[in-house]
């Protein structure tokens, strides 16, 4: 079934259909919120609310974006707006790997190609975590969020020049890290990465 009749059905009341879309982006939108929040709980926690938070609103849906991307801005302003109250989020460390593919590995792939794969996963992680919070910010919401720069600068009230001009920094920010470190393969671009509803 395609992803906007589910939306239909959903919002017409259909509470399976909703249940489909939420098993089918509960994964993204708990990544995201784990890698801004940096604390499982609290991640799933927010995740929930999100998906509560879109039942409540899915009215208000007009399919002009993907549900994925909706449903990421949403969790990305509770987040946001979490983060404004908590002042405890300096010593968390980041769980997850960059985004779902460095965490899959082909079971029949060669084990210097794993170790390559969790060696990169690591390393990523470390180089996030050692970014500002602005730019680290800035970076979740595009790479894992796989929001637009117009949506970017909805959620943080910045106009979208200043989004790229950020984005780009923080892209640099991270790419001078793994370097001083030892481990720079290349960073994550969303200019590499198809999107859906979210690319510009």
């Amino acid at each position: 079934m395609e992803e906007k009749e589910l939306v239909c059905l959903a919002q017409a009341g259909d509470a399976e259909a909703f249940g489909i879309l939420v098993q089918k982006h509960e994964t993204k939108v708990y990544t995201l919120t784990l890698r801004m929040t940096r604390n499982p709980e609290d991640a799933r926690d927010l995740a929930q609310e999100s998906f509560l938070l879109a039942y409540r609103k899915l009215s208000t849906f007009r399919m002009e974006s993907s549900f994925s991307t909706w449903i990421c801005r949403l969790a990305a302003n509770l987040c946001i707006d979490f983060l404004r109250k908590e002042k405890r989020r300096r010593d968390r460390f980041i769980q997850v790997g960059w985004n779902e593919n460095l965490q899959i590995t082909d079971q029949w792939a060669e084990p210097q190609v794993k170790v390559e794969r969790m060696e990169q996963r690591r390393a990523l992680e470390k180089g996030i975590e050692k970014l500002s919070e602005e730019h680290r910010r800035i970076l979740l919401l595009r790479e894992v969020g796989g929001l637009s720069y117009e949506e970017i600068g909805a959620v943080l009230k910045l106009a979208p020049g200043t989004v790229k001009s950020r984005l780009a920094r923080a892209r640099c920010s991270l790419r001078d890290i793994l370097r001083a470190d030892g481990n720079f393969f290349g960073t994550p671009s969303s200019n590499q990465t198809k999107r859906k509803g979210g690319s510009v």
